[in-house]
């Protein structure tokens, strides 16, 4: 049986057990090492992006700038761990946070490339 799945923005697919809302995706891993490189993959660039497929493959929900808030395993009797993770969207704050962000990295580089000029003509 096909399950839904989770696409994170580098295409890495996790198969969900339960998704019905963002605050608690289950997803079952058969062992330690599986759950801990899809841990791995829950990165900031990876957030930003994410689409919920059923189990046709339909997109049934797209989002930008998650943020995983919380994560619960406990590991079953045949020794998969079932994993629950919470995440929620970005809030204005933390969109004004990031654009703020990725502003001063701009500025930042554009100095440096002044200064290097600066100190060419000087020589």
């Amino acid at each position: 049986m096909k399950k839904d799945t989770m696409v994170l923005k580098n295409g890495i697919v996790m198969e969900l057990e339960a998704a019905a809302s963002l605050g608690d995706v289950r997803t079952v891993f058969p062992d330690k090492d599986t759950f801990l490189a899809a841990w791995d993959s829950l990165t900031k660039e990876n957030l930003a992006e994410v689409q919920v497929k059923n189990s046709a493959g339909l997109t049934v929900g797209a989002y930008t700038d998650l943020v995983l808030v919380s994560e619960t395993s406990a590991v079953q009797e045949d020794g998969t761990i079932l994993t629950s993770f919470c995440f929620r969207e970005k809030d204005a704050m933390e969109k004004r946070m990031d654009a703020m962000e990725e502003g001063q990295t701009v500025q930042d580089g554009a100095i440096m490339d002044m200064a290097e000029m600066i100190s060419t003509m000087a020589e």
